[in-house]
């Protein structure tokens, strides 16, 4: 094979030789140069110049910032081509000290440790430090102002402790100031209903709501909620279910402030033949939970001490704390079927919920033979509160609980829930309930954070129905980031959460959903200094 190039350098041709191993003969002018390897040679290095132009380009179009093409690409790979060094920037030593595990213990009593960025950043400008002192500053100042918000954190979650678990001084006012009136005026011990209205308590024809509640006011909110909002009050029957102690207040704020033509009836516990006859499962409960409590001595001083424990888990132990998880209104909702043994259906409501709707509706709700109607808590704008799944709540880990049931299966809420009394008459929730509660305790308190919604959800398991996220907002006790609009367009809202709307650290621009259902003229509300902004 021969090839020839014209003296011009505008031809070039290509003749075929006498054989494979004949050297190519290269003619320029009248010159004859023959070199095997020329013209191999000139295309590799005509590819090379190409490929070094275009990645020359390629890094130029990328600049420092995006990372996304080819060129890029390379040096991420960390290539070496045509002497370009594309090493990382940050040398090995800072990767070595930062990984390197530090006793916390080491920074008491410092005052060399910059406190902010900024001290921090003058710091090494000053002392022009190598990278192996940039690196130890850095650690230390990190590694302080992780203590500190880890002591903040405990601390805000101690305060809000203290703050939800304390009665305020003026509910327990309130509590007085109406017992008292119980026993000095006849009008504020009337029977409640009335005679006449008796026989609407079991009548299934009307919509009947239960409250369990030992908090006047906040029984109060929900009962006018309810009414107010009814399309057909008449045909509402509350019954409000106290203890002992509340009996009389409850009694006798019902008996001066009526809200016909609704029906009200307040009841004690002791009241019910059910509850005070031979062993009550709701009293087993509460036994159940004071063994709970009892796990955690020295209250919350000695929780709040533990040095080693996540943030998290010490709010959990603070939460064990709270008097809500001793009380029988905690646990009564899963006696429904033998308080009410004559109803058919019924909406469970908590005493933190307002009503912004009217509630008839639900009994139009064909649950399919389902016992429990109820909003799911997986799904929704608000990923903070609206992200809950069985995982959230049991313990995966226990295989009690992993041979059971489904981590990722879809949460739902207590609140606001219809409950067929009929359905669930036939089937054995209320003793599964117990008995997931024995295998708790038999567990080390092991199988779910503490409450009564992780039984509860292993208890329904299988008889929910889903109804639509109108029907109940939840969070608003949580965290502030839902709006006004937002709260206002919900078919029920529920403070569920530390910062009930009675207390001080409600938030404020939700409050004024709860607050506009008070009376802040009543007498015993002013009287107690019940007012509208905390």
């Amino acid at each position: 094979m021969q090839l020839y190039i014209s003296p011009s350098l505008r031809h070039i041709s290509v003749f075929p030789g006498k054989g494979f191993k004949e050297f190519i003969k290269v003619k320029v002018g009248s010159r004859r140069v023959s070199y095997r390897m020329l013209f191999y040679s000139l295309l590799f290095f005509t590819f090379l110049l190409r490929f070094a132009f275009v990645l020359t380009a390629v890094d130029t179009i990328d600049g420092e910032i995006k990372c996304s093409t080819i060129g890029c690409l390379g040096k991420r790979l960390r290539p070496g081509i045509l002497g370009r060094r594309l090493d990382s920037n940050v040398p090995e030593v800072i990767y070595q000290i930062l990984e390197e595990p530090m006793n916390k213990d080491e920074l008491q009593g410092r005052s060399d440790v910059p406190q902010t960025l900024e001290d921090f950043m003058a710091e090494i400008k000053k002392s022009k430090s190598d990278a192996k002192t940039f690196a130890v500053k850095l650690r230390e100042m990190v590694t302080l102002l992780e203590q500190r918000t880890r002591t903040a954190k405990i601390q805000e979650y101690l305060y809000r402790h203290v703050a939800s678990s304390s009665i305020p001084k003026q509910l327990h006012c309130l509590a007085l100031k109406l017992a008292n009136e119980h026993s000095n005026n006849a009008a504020a011990r009337l029977q409640l209903p009335s005679a006449e209205l008796v026989p609407a308590l079991v009548d299934n024809s009307y919509f009947h709501f239960v409250l369990a509640s030992d908090n006047v006011l906040a029984a109060s909110v929900v009962a006018t909620s309810l009414v107010r909002n009814s399309l057909r009050p008449q045909k509402v029957v509350l019954h409000i279910i106290t203890d002992r102690k509340t009996y009389y207040p409850m009694q006798a704020w019902f008996s001066l402030h009526p809200l016909s033509p609704a029906i009200i009836e307040v009841k004690a516990l002791h009241h019910f033949d059910w509850f005070s006859k031979g062993k009550v499962p709701v009293l087993e409960a509460m036994e159940k939970d004071q063994r709970v409590r009892s796990q955690f001595r020295g209250g919350s001083s000695a929780i709040v001490a533990n040095n080693t424990e996540k943030p998290q888990v010490i709010a959990a132990k603070l939460q064990a704390l709270s008097p809500k998880y001793n009380s029988v209104m905690n646990h009564i909702r899963i006696h429904l079927p033998e308080l009410f043994p004559s109803l058919n259906k019924v909406v469970f409501l908590d005493d933190d919920i307002v009503v912004q709707t009217d509630l008839s509706p639900l009994w139009d709700v064909d649950m399919n033979g389902k016992v429990n109607g109820a909003v799911e808590t997986c799904r929704g704008e608000d990923t903070f509160v609206m992200s809950k799944r069985f995982k959230s709540y049991l313990n995966f880990s226990h295989p009690l609980i992993s041979k059971n049931f489904d981590p990722n299966e879809c949460a739902w809420a207590y609140g606001m829930n219809i409950f067929d009394l009929d359905a669930w008459r036939k089937t054995n929730i209320s003793l599964s309930y117990h008995y997931w509660l024995e295998q708790n305790l038999k567990s080390d308190l092991s199988l779910w954070q503490l409450g009564t919604l992780p039984p509860g959800l292993i208890a329904f398991h299988g008889h929910v129905y889903v109804i639509d996220s109108f029907w109940h907002m939840l969070g608003l006790g949580y965290q502030d980031n839902t709006s006004f609009a937002d709260a206002e367009s919900a078919g029920v809202i529920h403070f569920n959460g530390r910062a009930k709307p009675w207390l001080e650290i409600a938030f404020p621009q939700l409050r004024p959903l709860w607050a506009k259902h008070v009376n802040f003229s009543d007498k015993f509300i002013k009287s107690c200094h019940i007012r509208a902004s905390s």
